[in-house]
């Protein structure tokens, strides 16, 4: 039986090093992209606000709307920036892949890999410049967002979650085991509906010590005494 050809395992070798590449930044691709999506619906969220309250808060509405009129010419920067860079890997695995097929030599694969590096190399920063945008966003919306109606901003509550925020407010600062002992939920139910809550912005907390300590934010006091 005649030994197993040099190039032939060489090429294998780089081949699967290249595939799991690919799929690792795939994956990573793929978890920048669903960020982006909730950055955009976010500032779909800001520009309704705006719009309800046109009229009432003109002055803030323009210095918001040139705020999202820069977030949006990044973002749309950024889209096309990184579906070049989506073009550009899926060109260059796709000759790679071919020219595997046809077994070339192997200085001409470890050049076509270099190259694939790079293209990698520049998505990744990509990946990072939709990070630092996704950052970006929830803070404007948070500034944008204090003029919805009451009746906007408590839509989404259940009753449950509702009464944790009027009891916040009401009470003042609280503790998740406090919280626990008035609504009567488990340890673990109290935790996500205060974590929930937080989350999506109507409460703060002070994290320097366990358990956090949560306070209704001022912008939804204001919307709760109405």
């Amino acid at each position: 039986m005649p030994p197993p050809d040099p190039i032939l395992i060489i090429t294998a070798s780089l081949l699967l090093i290249t595939t799991t590449t690919t799929i690792l930044y795939y994956r990573r691709i793929k978890r920048a992209s669903r960020k982006y999506d909730e950055a955009r619906n976010a500032v779909s969220d800001i520009v309704f606000s705006i719009d309800k309250q046109l009229q009432a808060h003109e002055s803030q509405l323009e210095k918001n709307t040139l705020k999202i009129e820069t977030l949006a010419s990044r973002n749309e920067k950024l889209s096309r920036h990184f579906e070049e860079q989506q073009n550009r890997f899926a060109n260059s695995f796709a000759d790679l892949t071919q020219k595997v097929e046809h077994l070339p030599d192997v200085e001409t694969l470890s050049k076509d890999l270099a190259d694939l590096k790079v293209g990698l190399g520049n998505l990744s920063k990509a990946q990072e410049e939709l990070k630092q945008q996704a950052a970006i966003l929830p803070e404007v919306q948070m500034e944008t967002a204090i003029p919805i109606k009451r009746e906007r901003a408590l839509a989404p509550l259940t009753e449950t979650e509702l009464h944790v925020l009027e009891l916040i407010a009401t009470s003042g600062e609280k503790t998740a085991p406090e919280v626990r002992t008035v609504i009567k939920l488990t340890r673990e139910h109290t935790a996500r509906l205060l974590k929930k809550l937080y989350e999506e912005g109507y409460l703060e907390r002070h994290s320097e010590k366990a358990p956090y300590a949560y306070r209704v934010k001022q912008e939804m006091l204001k919307i709760l005494k109405k």
